[in-house]
């Protein structure tokens, strides 16, 4: 997926999806103004990943392109259960499970890790499955604004 901006309208096919999603399941908006460009320049975090059994990430606002230190073209060939270090993969693994039976999860809170070895938690972070206008999954979507350095 190409990097989002004007020229392919903030790949607004799958922020579209995000925030479909989001409203769905939480019944509020992701987003207001509800644009591709509002979510990429939003003041919180937004990510999500594709649905193989070691999801790549698919989408990274530039909040959280900010946060993990990745720029779009690392982050969107980046794996996933990388944004979490080794010892607490399980755990981030678990709240996924978790999100898969009760439908989304929210108030979440975990250790993350950036592509430079900083350490942060993110906190009330919102966790939801991202599902299309047929009904197909077609993947798994984070959002959060508090983090704190740890």
């Amino acid at each position: 997926m190409q990097i989002p901006s004007l020229a392919n309208n903030f790949q607004e096919s799958h922020a579209d999806l995000l925030m479909s999603s989001f409203r769905q399941i939480t019944g509020r908006p992701l987003v207001a103004p509800a644009t591709a460009e509002a979510l990429y320049t939003a003041p919180f975090a937004v990510l999500s990943h594709c649905t193989a059994a070691d999801p790549i990430l698919t989408y990274g606002n530039l909040f959280a392109q900010s946060v993990f230190e990745m720029p779009w073209g690392k982050l969107v060939t980046t794996e996933s259960r990388l944004t979490a270090e080794s010892m607490h993969r399980k755990e981030r693994e678990s709240m996924f499970e978790k999100m898969r039976n009760v439908g989304w999860i929210g108030n979440y809170r975990g250790v993350r890790i950036s592509t430079t070895g900083q350490r942060f938690e993110i906190r009330n972070a919102t966790i939801w499955p991202l599902v299309d206008a047929s009904g197909l999954k077609r993947g798994e979507a984070a959002m959060f604004s508090e983090y704190v350095l740890v």
